[in-house]
């Protein structure tokens, strides 16, 4: 069960946003700057890009992306689907917002006719259409979708003008992560390891991942062979069932709804192999929801994350 403080905390920062912040409903017309509105200037991951004033129709393509303007209290007149089943994941609120399709194959004509006046993009994504939604409307584009997600998001701050809500935001989170911090208090010594199964594909994740940045951010000391600053050691073969090993292990499945992946993950953490960890022979091995620890990737899921640091460690 998720803890009710998180929840109080990510609406406490709604709300505090939400007063003089960007939102439109999906049936707005394009929005009117006044001619002697100020333009300001993003650097970003291809150049830059002037933006003329505060925009009041932000298209969004990437979910970590959708994630930080929801936090500052802005509402994306268009945003790409969480890459799930369902069309949005269940801990973002997509009321008014439409889809543009998919965040690896956006639709130029659906984000042309929803008219935006700013497009946030990532190179790693998107860099083979920039010049097509430079035509459409200024255009900024974060580097890439890994490691430290603070990074885009201040980006993504600059880019819709509201650095100051953005510094509220990340300072409430930075805070509460000193403070759980604290409370782990000797905790943080113990290895933790993780693990992502996925259809075809086995993973140890790193620490330049999302997980792996705040694991590192609480202090954690990480699996030996893990505390290495990349991203994940991929294709993984059942003779590397010992690698996995540490003081904690948290596993996660990316399941994309053929039941392929869960099959792999039973198949692996049933292997004489596995049950033979010292982690799974003292019972510190337990799954973690794949979206929170890994695919959605912004401040929201941060914060769900941290949840699940405290219903383990702290039994709360």
């Amino acid at each position: 069960m998720r803890k009710i403080s998180s929840l109080i905390l990510i609406m406490s920062i709604l709300v505090l946003t939400a007063c003089g912040a960007t939102k439109e409903s999906k049936d707005s017309g394009e929005s009117a700057q006044p001619a002697d509105v100020e333009t300001y200037t993003v650097d970003h991951a291809m150049g830059s890009t002037d933006v003329k004033g505060t925009p009041k129709r932000i298209v969004i393509l990437t979910n970590e992306g959708a994630e930080a303007l929801l936090s500052m209290g802005i509402q994306p007149v268009g945003a790409v689907q969480s890459p799930a089943e369902k069309i949005w994941y269940d801990h973002m609120d997509m009321t008014g917002t439409e889809s543009v399709g998919i965040e690896s194959e956006p639709s130029l004509e659906k984000i042309a006719s929803l008219k935006p006046d700013l497009i946030i993009g990532n190179k790693m994504r998107h860099e083979a259409v920039y010049e097509q939604l430079s035509k459409i409307a200024p255009t900024v584009f974060a580097e890439t979708l890994r490691g430290d997600w603070q990074e885009n998001f201040k980006l993504y701050a600059k880019a819709v003008n509201q650095e100051e809500k953005g510094n509220e935001v990340l300072g409430a989170y930075n805070n509460r992560v000193e403070t759980i911090k604290t409370e782990l208090g000797d905790q943080t010594n113990k290895k933790i390891s993780m693990v992502r199964f996925m259809a075809g594909d086995v993973r140890i994740y790193h620490k330049d991942s999302f997980s792996g940045v705040i694991l590192d951010q609480l202090g954690f000391a990480r699996a030996d062979g893990q505390d290495v600053d990349d991203f994940a050691e991929k294709g993984l073969t059942k003779e590397r069932i010992p690698a996995m090993d540490g003081d904690v292990l948290f596993y996660f499945t990316y399941e994309t709804g053929d039941n392929e992946a869960t099959k792999l993950t039973n198949d692996w953490i049933e292997d004489p192999l596995f049950k033979n960890l010292n982690v799974a022979k003292s019972g510190n091995v337990s799954q973690v929801n794949d979206i929170i620890w890994n695919t959605a990737g912004g401040v929201l899921a941060a914060n769900l994350m941290l949840d699940d640091i405290e219903e383990y460690f702290l039994k709360k």
